[in-house]
């Protein structure tokens, strides 16, 4: 049976507070995501038996509730004419979700708002890069080819002009103007300086000398932290020099005194102090997986999905782009991510195959396989993280296979991949198997042990959204043996034959009222049902008890193209008296040069008997 989108909507406008609890509302492919105001308003456990409704997790301030392709954008839409939210786009959501997160959140949060975008970028080339070196050790006359030095060229680009892309994406999430930031990451890579990777302690940079100060002539090449600083500083001077300077001068001093003041903070400031301070956190990085016997890597292993969880898993791309860019130039911290994302499919895999749900196992299943490729929201937040047993049974998994890996010295060539598409880009396939395999295993057979479907309980009621009150008009304006019409809209009412338009006052279409408005909604004079709605949006008829009925907004009003007009009811709509029918603005109508007049008229009056009309 299909979906009601609109009982759906209304369902979830009911049990998270009603439409006044709703601080932001956007979707995505599968995902109706909202900024709720007052969290204590939500009732999850009758959000998550909602028909329509496939799951519920909350992530960055967000509450998600999966519905489906093809069916999310259809309750959204119900979902809007119900609360009375404004539509906001997924960029939208974010900020409202985020400027609500503490300051420990938000500065966490922020390198994965910087790395998302490039990701697509990094896996490429890491991929390729494995393959290149795959062909290389594989056919030894590869490695001295023309191909073999071509597509080494096209694997290394963005790694090797990495702060371009990150000072790009940077000024992207401060609000700057992302061409000023790529002039700050070139500038950071410009082949005037000494390459970083080639600096060593008998080949040292030169040093500008500028008097009061002195500038190490080399390049932040494999740097994350200082670029991302020099951009945030970047940002905050040319929105502040925008406000100050005046508008005639402004597209030449704002560009100039940003690009300046930024260079000169961050080859003598930033650069200099944070790039030691991101060598400290990578040399810690790399000493907790290598030289603690591997308990480093299998904490790191418990505690990754945790950090999924609160949405902050993406800060692990500084590390792991410093690593790929320094001494080892290789990811071990990619093993560690991929034990423990692969540890939640088997957790989920476990509650697919044992539980006899079958709403639980639909969700379940497809959530577990996009876990093995290493996208584990779904079966976090929809399955394992919901039951908590198969989370921690992950938890588990994950931290021995971690533990693994670290102690097989495993390793990739990018990052932003881990499960089965790890296996593209891993210094050893075969161990890397094993590793999932251990991850995966373990957290399957904990699962089944300690993890029980709980026995079906009838659901509470999903509390049905009530319905507006209706206020319903109290003034007849016509009468006849067949009903009662009342005065559809707040004002004046005079009769027809005064109504400023000639077809109108000499009752060609009827006798009835003008009414001079005092409000800007029509609603029905009677439960009855739409026949008739003008495309200008200006008119629409309703009929009912043989009574046949137009009310028309405004004389000449047809010219006016809708502009000012909203028709808030289609044709067959069944509508009962006190239901808005038409909004519209009195003030884009005398505007306009026309009269708001508001026409009734019944179009059948000679068929019908004893008709009156006038205020009663």
């Amino acid at each position: 049976m299909a979906l009601d989108y609109r009982k759906c909507a209304e369902q979830i406008a009911a049990n998270i507070g009603g439409g006044a609890n709703v601080i932001s509302a956007a979707h995505c492919a599968t995902r109706l995501r909202l900024v709720i105001a007052d969290n204590s308003k939500v009732n999850k456990a009758v959000l998550e038996n909602i028909d329509g409704v496939k799951g519920m997790f909350e992530s960055n301030g967000q509450l998600q509730l999966i519905i489906g392709t093809g069916t999310v954008n259809k309750v959204y839409e119900e979902f809007l004419a119900v609360t009375g939210a404004s539509a906001a786009s997924k960029a939208d959501v974010k900020a409202a979700a985020a400027s609500r997160m503490p300051l420990w959140k938000k500065i966490l949060k922020t390198p994965g708002d910087v790395f998302v975008p490039i990701l697509p970028a990094i896996v490429a080339s890491g991929l390729m890069m494995g393959l290149v070196e795959a062909l290389a050790k594989a056919i030894p006359s590869f490695s001295e080819s023309g191909w073999f030095g071509f597509l080494d060229l096209v694997a290394n680009t963005a790694f090797a002009l990495l702060p371009i892309l990150v000072a790009v994406s940077s000024a992207r999430v401060f609000g700057g103007n992302i061409f000023l930031g790529g002039v700050i990451g070139m500038m950071m890579v410009h082949p005037g300086l000494m390459n970083a990777w080639t600096v060593t302690p008998t080949n040292q940079p030169a040093v500008w000398d500028l008097g009061l100060f002195k500038i190490s002539q080399v390049g932040y090449q494999g740097h994350v932290i200082p670029v991302i600083l020099a951009v945030l500083l970047m940002s905050t001077v040319e929105k502040w020099l925008h406000k100050k300077v005046p508008e005639m001068i402004d597209l030449f001093v704002t560009p100039l005194c940003t690009v300046l003041i930024t260079a000169f903070a961050t080859f003598v400031v930033i650069g200099p102090i944070f790039s030691i301070l991101e060598n400290w956190v990578l040399t810690g990085a790399e000493w907790l997986v290598t030289s603690t016997g591997g308990i480093g890597a299998l904490i790191m292993g418990a505690l990754y999905p945790w950090t999924v969880v609160m949405g902050l898993h993406h800060m692990y791309n500084v590390i792991e782009a410093g690593m790929l860019s320094g001494s080892l130039g290789l990811n071990i911290w990619m093993p560690i991510a991929s034990a423990a994302n692969f540890a939640q499919f088997g957790a989920c895999l476990a509650v697919a195959i044992k539980c006899r749900n079958a709403k639980l196992k639909s969700v379940a299943l497809p959530s577990s396989l996009s876990a093995s490729l290493g996208i584990t929201e779904p079966a976090i937040f929809g399955v394992n993280f919901r039951f908590m047993k198969p989370f921690i049974a992950g938890v588990i998994g994950g931290a021995v296979g971690a533990l693994f890996g670290s102690l097989t010295h495993l390793g990739a060539t990018t990052y932003g991949v881990t499960g089965i598409p790890g296996l593209l880009a891993i210094n050893n396939v075969p161990v890397y198997c094993i590793e999932l395999v251990i991850a995966a295993g373990v957290a399957f057979a904990i699962t089944t042990v300690i993890w029980k479907e709980e026995l079906p309980q009838a659901a509470p009621a999903p509390a049905e959204a009530p319905a507006p009150a209706l206020e319903v008009p109290t003034t007849s304006v016509i009468r006849c043996a067949n009903g009662t019409v009342l005065q559809p809209v707040k004002g004046n009412v005079i009769p027809y034959d005064q109504i400023p338009d000639d077809t109108f006052a000499s009752g060609v279409l009827g006798v009835g009222v003008g009414v001079q408005p005092t409000d800007e909604v029509v609603v029905a004079p009677f439960d009855g049902e739409i026949s008739s709605v003008a495309e200008s949006k200006h008119a629409v008829g309703i009929s009912a008890n043989d009574m046949e009925l137009l009310i028309h907004v405004g004389v000449d009003t047809v010219q006016m193209n809708g502009d000012g007009f909203t028709a808030l009811v289609n044709e067959g709509d069944k509508v009962k008296a006190g239901q808005p029918l038409i909004r519209f603005s009195r003030e884009k109508i005398k505007a306009a040069g026309y009269s708001d007049t508001v026409a009734v008229l019944l179009t059948n009056s000679d068929d019908l008997e004893g008709v009156e009309f006038g205020a009663k």
